[in-house]
């Protein structure tokens, strides 16, 4: 009797560049671990495959679809199907526009001129600790991020009542200048506080600190 040897990733691509969606299963396949069981054009027809019964682990989106972008699949899929993990290819990186998607349940992005062995990485990433950044540092970091109670005690004594301020309003698209009139800072307190987390948290920018605070509980979404 031989062993079940299908792949355990299960993954659903829309995007309405063919060449590129096709590009991308093959890439895909060849990983060994995972397997595209599902190509659409629009997210509109994403949404109707997922409600026949196709059940991916991940669905790799494109930002600028017809019909139906990114940031409404995303969000439908947040709200119907949480357990699928959405990663989202853009080729935006400004980091309010990231904050964005994450509040659309995105857990991660991809740059379009992604190399194979990192698109693999982030599938693999969010497969495991739930999140995707580009920064290896925040991969390993989202990994201490448990479900458990203690495991949010533990990391919330590490912050002090300000850091996790910090951290909730720099999920919102408020600027820093913005942040540090709610905060009644002055600018350069603000910057000195969000280095500080940088560096406390093993980050390197506003995403990182958002996916954090996201998935730490910090806030919600």
């Amino acid at each position: 009797m031989t062993k079940d040897k299908s792949p355990s990733i299960k993954v659903a691509l829309a995007d309405d560049h063919v060449l590129l969606r096709n590009a991308l299963s093959g890439l895909i396949d060849g990983f060994g671990n995972c397997k595209v069981i599902l190509q659409c054009s629009t997210g509109k027809e994403l949404q109707g495959q997922i409600r026949k019964g196709i059940r991916p682990d991940v669905v790799l989106l494109d930002l600028n679809m017809p019909e139906m972008n990114g940031y409404d699949t995303a969000a439908w899929l947040q709200q119907d199907f949480p357990d699928i993990h959405v990663l989202m290819l853009t080729m935006y990186d400004s980091e309010l526009s990231m904050i964005k998607l994450l509040q659309s349940g995105v857990k991660g992005f991809l740059k379009k001129d992604i190399a194979p062995d990192e698109l693999k990485f982030a599938i693999q990433s969010v497969m495991e600790s739930g999140y995707y950044y580009s920064n290896r540092s925040t991969g390993k970091l989202v990994n201490l991020f448990r479900k458990s109670e203690d495991g949010v005690k533990l990391q919330r004594n590490m912050l002090s009542d300000q850091e996790i301020r910090f951290l909730q309003l720099a999920c919102s698209d408020l600027t820093y200048k913005e942040i540090a009139q709610q905060m009644s800072l002055n600018p350069r307190s603000v910057d000195t506080l969000r280095d500080q987390l940088f560096f406390k948290l093993d980050v390197k920018s506003r995403v990182g600190l958002a996916m954090i605070a996201i998935k730490q509980g910090v806030v919600t979404i």
